[in-house]
């Protein structure tokens, strides 16, 4: 699996508190944590921790540049903030994210080409989040519509069936996995997907079990990639168990430093 690491946000107190006396070393230190725990992408997202996001967003991609060369997932609303981390981060980069509203999907899918990035695109529009996987399904043919239209390779799209919490709206966790199967049947190639895993467990008493077990059955549906806490051993742990017993990686006793070296 595709693993981005969550945790340079400036939501989290340490690193809005970085971000806003332009300290680096907190910003550094967790991408290096990221990075050993075996991050393959890390997400960079400056949050509410300044009133000149531009700027901050072009600092903080510096200062992560500094200790690794990992691919960066560039996550904001405003797409002056993301042209600014791209066009720091330099190709290879990820966009995130998009909605399926054309509008948006008219300015991004072309920012998306001009930067050589991937683009995460979220399964909602002007009517909101679908109930089911049609609706899903449904603005996700249309964002691949957009690729297409606009020369972005259709397996550099990554659609987000957008998990809620399962103690507010308990059916969509199935409808969810139902949207990531049908996915693959959009195009080909076919789209990659994507979850902002913790949003399953937001608000629940047990975060941990929840993020897990959802993981592991979201990659069991044919999940490509998840935005997580990558220092969360036993999820990551959990995420190299399912790969090994889906025949994506060679057993050994070892297999869990295997997976990781």
């Amino acid at each position: 699996m595709y693993s981005i690491g969550e945790r340079i946000n400036g939501m989290f107190k340490s690193i809005g508190a970085a971000i806003r006396e332009h300290n680096p070393e907190p910003i550094k230190e967790m991408a290096r944590r990221q990075v050993a725990a075996g991050a393959s992408c890390l997400d960079i997202n400056v949050g509410p921790a300044t009133a000149e996001p531009v700027a901050a967003m072009e600092w903080l991609v510096k200062t992560v540049r500094e200790v690794t060369n990992l691919p960066l997932a560039i996550d904001a609303t405003k797409p002056e903030v993301i042209a600014k981390g791209l066009e720091a981060a330099g190709p290879g980069s990820i966009i995130n994210s998009t909605k399926g509203q054309q509008e948006m999907l008219d300015v991004f899918v072309p920012m998306a080409v001009k930067y050589d990035a991937s683009l995460i695109a979220l399964t909602i529009d002007e009517n909101g989040i679908p109930r089911d996987a049609d609706g899903r399904c449904e603005i996700a043919l249309r964002v691949v519509a957009s690729a297409i239209e606009h020369g972005l390779d259709t397996d550099r799209v990554m659609i987000d069936g957008v998990i809620l919490p399962v103690n507010v709206t308990q059916p969509t966790a199935g409808h969810v996995l139902e949207t990531i199967r049908n996915v693959k049947l959009l195009a080909d190639p076919a789209p990659k997907t994507v979850l902002g895993l913790s949003n399953v467990s937001q608000g629940t008493t047990q975060r941990p079990l929840i993020n897990r077990t959802y993981l592991v059955m979201a990659l069991a549906a044919g999940l490509d990639a998840a935005i997580v806490d990558v220092t969360d051993t036993d999820l990551m742990d959990a995420m190299i168990c399912a790969e090994l017993l889906m025949n994506r990686a060679v057993y050994c006793d070892d297999f869990l430093r295997a997976y990781r070296s």
